[in-house]
């Protein structure tokens, strides 16, 4: 099992992933501002402390098997997580993407579509220029794992599909997954990889 650190683990995606970690025997430093209510919790060494503090992430991050990034954005920029990762000498990073940056046709991307919604250009954007500052990586071995359009509280079944840099949509034409089944998937790469510096896609 590996000891794993998850930033914003107390968010919607953070705390799915804490809770799979968990379910299969992973230990887990849970790290968010505010992370007291999290203590106590078997397995779990809860830390709270501000992302954007370098030198407090890192020490924090050090002896980690992996990182698991499900921070926002547009409020926490790529070096602010991929320096600390680098500089406490965890050998992978694994990050809770945007779906934002996949195509809908090939060199047309979600964001750039005339219909995306205005609220959540900033946060599409910066997700994009995350991916790209991870391409540009040379040694780090990072994943970005990106959900489909709806990313949505919902059941934990097990059952869905792998993309790669394509919008995913189901037979009906909705394009979605549940925080928990995309929690799953993130867990099986961090088990077994197989997107070693690349981003993948999860949908129904």
């Amino acid at each position: 099992m590996s000891n794993i650190a998850i930033l914003g683990a107390t968010g919607r995606a953070g705390s799915q992933l804490l809770e799979e970690a968990l379910r299969r025997g992973h230990t887990v430093t849970a790290i968010a501002r505010n992370a007291s209510a999290l203590q106590g919790r078997a397995g779990v060494k809860a830390v709270s402390l501000d992302v954007l503090d370098a030198q407090a992430l890192a020490r924090a991050l050090a002896g980690h098997d992996a990182v698991l990034s499900a921070t926002h954005f547009s409020t926490v920029p790529p070096q602010a997580v991929i320096g600390p990762v680098k500089e406490a000498g965890v050998p992978r990073l694994l990050v809770v993407g945007g779906a934002g940056s996949l195509e809908v046709a090939p060199g047309k991307r979600v964001l750039d579509l005339p219909d995306f919604p205005a609220e959540y250009k900033a946060e599409a954007t910066a997700g994009a220029a995350f991916l790209d500052a991870l391409r540009k990586e040379p040694g780090l071995d990072w994943t970005f794992l990106s959900p489909s359009a709806e990313f949505v509280e919902g059941e934990r079944t097990g059952a869905f599909r792998l993309g790669q840099d394509t919008l995913l949509s189901d037979a009906a034409g909705r394009s979605w997954i549940s925080f928990a089944d995309f929690a799953i998937a993130l867990i099986n790469e961090l088990e077994a990889p197989a997107h070693s510096r690349k981003r993948f896609t999860v949908g129904y």
